[in-house]
């Protein structure tokens, strides 16, 4: 296994008369013996001496590969391989996720997250990219927010694993969309919503990391992206699932703010991309927030009530996406909203009016209300319809499907049966509908270890065949008929069909065992 990054230790041959190589041509010479051609960086050269004699001519290169050959980027006196590191990161809009990686064992020893900076200049992207619009200086803060995150995760790590950057990191890859890859590299994102659509940089390849302002010794790889909406981070989770390499058909849908959708296998990747809406991750709704303690991220009604978890165990202050998700699937089994999404107040003394708005408190003093339904399930209609169109495109039916992989924050907490309940997902086998986990940042590891995948990388942007959903003559009529709970073609989803039929037909025999109790009470 080879990585993008080496440390490799030499012995050399004291300078005599007889042999007066420069210290660059005999490191250079020794590397040669390892079957490496190297470029040595300026850097490097200014090390040299007194390095090489202090160390007894006994030392540690460290190399970092640049998209063309090996550059040597540092030298260190003794051997050092041991102290080998690389940097895993996921940059997201809202998240910036590092993980710190031992090059030589392939071991993630560390992995940190926190809120990326840029939300200071607009907690949406639309926001960010509209402030930075034309305008120079805006461009370098949203940038400098940018690498101050990372910088902060780096520091971090630091400081629970004495592991720094600086002095051991040699190359770090990053995985993220096109708008964060263009905010990173100070350059103008409007073009990633603007027509004709033709954005700056779709692959900006290896950059020095000083260049950018992140400390590591070599270079910082950035995941090229497909098109505007589809980027590195998806590109990322399509190596991170190897769905590229197999014979089965697999799907690949990343649901957050956006929606990225590809299916196909080692003969085709078909892709798209669309608005699902903030809704997914909390936004939106009026008690909505981000999955963080006090966030409400799981519902279970009972006996009438409304049962809520709360990350972190405190007192509740809000609800989340998976929390969101529960909450629609229990109103709809329990008869509390009808197929449309409606509340139906005779059926629960906590469904109540506010504001002149139809309600449900789902947690003491937290309210979800009719339009707060309206605008998630018009959010998970872009989502399903995503998935419905390409697959009708395909010629693919769900019996085909091998692995239907979820990426993402939401896809690994959002329970499965709530999803495919309200219509998000398609109804399916749910051993076949799996969580990918954070794939983009699993991916950007993979790279680090795997110089090989760079030409998987390569492989997979040339099968793609990118599909504009914007382009689709009936996709608007697809999504409001989706726009039901399930759908409202409830054929295509037999096992919610099954699951309501069952609980009605509880409620019935529940309320007749009533009636007839109070019957014979009153006689």
């Amino acid at each position: 296994m080879e990585g993008i990054s080496k440390k490799i230790y030499l012995e050399l041959d004291i300078p005599t008369e007889e042999d007066s190589r420069s210290d660059q041509k005999r490191i250079q010479d020794g590397l040669e013996k390892e079957g490496i051609h190297a470029v040595m960086s300026f850097y490097v050269m200014k090390k040299l001496y007194p390095l090489c004699e202090q160390a007894g001519w006994k030392v540690t290169v460290s190399l970092g590969w640049d998209g063309n050959c090996w550059k040597i980027v540092d030298i260190e006196e003794g051997n050092t391989v041991c102290r080998h590191y690389g940097y895993a990161v996921d940059l997201g809009s809202t998240t910036v996720v590092t993980r710190l990686v031992d090059c030589e064992t392939g071991e993630c020893l560390c992995e940190v997250s926190r809120y990326n900076r840029q939300i200071a200049f607009g907690t949406d992207i639309l926001t960010r990219i509209f402030y930075e619009k034309d305008n120079e200086a805006a461009r370098r803060e949203i940038q400098s927010a940018t690498v101050k995150t990372i910088c902060d995760n780096l520091k971090e790590i630091e400081e629970k694993t004495g592991i720094s950057s600086g002095r051991d990191g040699i190359q770090m890859v990053i995985s993220g969309n096109t708008t964060m890859i263009h905010f990173l590299l100070e350059m103008d994102a409007f073009c990633v919503f603007s027509t004709p659509y033709a954005v700056h940089a779709d692959a900006p390849g290896f950059l020095r990391g000083t260049d950018l302002g992140i400390p590591v010794k070599g270079y910082v790889y950035c995941i090229p992206g497909k098109s505007n909406y589809l980027g590195g981070d998806i590109i990322s989770g399509i190596l991170a699932t190897q769905m590229y390499r197999g014979e089965e058909i697999s799907a690949f849908f990343d649901i957050g703010t956006n929606g990225e959708l590809v299916i196909g296998n080692r003969e085709f990747l078909l892709c798209g991309a669309g608005a699902a809406g903030p809704a997914l991750e909390g936004g939106v709704v009026h008690t909505g927030m981000r999955a963080c303690d006090g966030a409400v991220d799981r519902v279970k009604i009972e006996d009438g009530e409304c049962r809520c978890h709360v990350i972190g165990e405190g007192n509740a202050r809000g609800i989340c996406g998976s929390g969101i998700v529960d909450l629609l699937a229990e109103l709809f089994l329990n008869g509390w909203i009808n197929i449309k999404g409606r509340f139906q107040p005779e059926k629960s003394s906590l469904i109540q009016e506010k504001e002149e708005r139809l309600c449900v408190e789902y947690e003491k003093g937290l309210y979800f209300y009719q339009d707060d339904i309206d605008e998630f399930l018009k959010t998970k209609a872009a989502a399903y319809t995503m998935v419905e169109y390409m697959f009708r495109e395909s010629g693919i039916s769900m019996e085909e499907l091998g692995t239907f992989y979820v990426a993402g924050a939401f896809g690994k907490h959002v329970s499965k049966e709530s999803a495919i309940t309200i219509g998000l997902y398609p109804d399916m086998d749910r051993e076949h509908l799996v969580s990918a986990g954070n794939s983009s940042l699993d991916g950007a590891q993979k790279l680090l270890l795997q110089r090989e995948l760079l030409d998987d990388i390569e492989e997979i942007l040339e099968k793609m065949v990118y599909v504009q959903f914007g382009a689709v003559g009936d996709f608007l009529q697809m999504m409001v008929a989706a726009q039901a709970i399930p759908h409202t073609d409830m054929e295509r989803f037999p096992t919610v069909a099954s699951a309501f039929r069952a609980l009605r037909t509880e409620e019935n025999r529940v309320q007749c065992s009533r009636r007839t109790t109070e019957s014979r009470w009153i006689k």
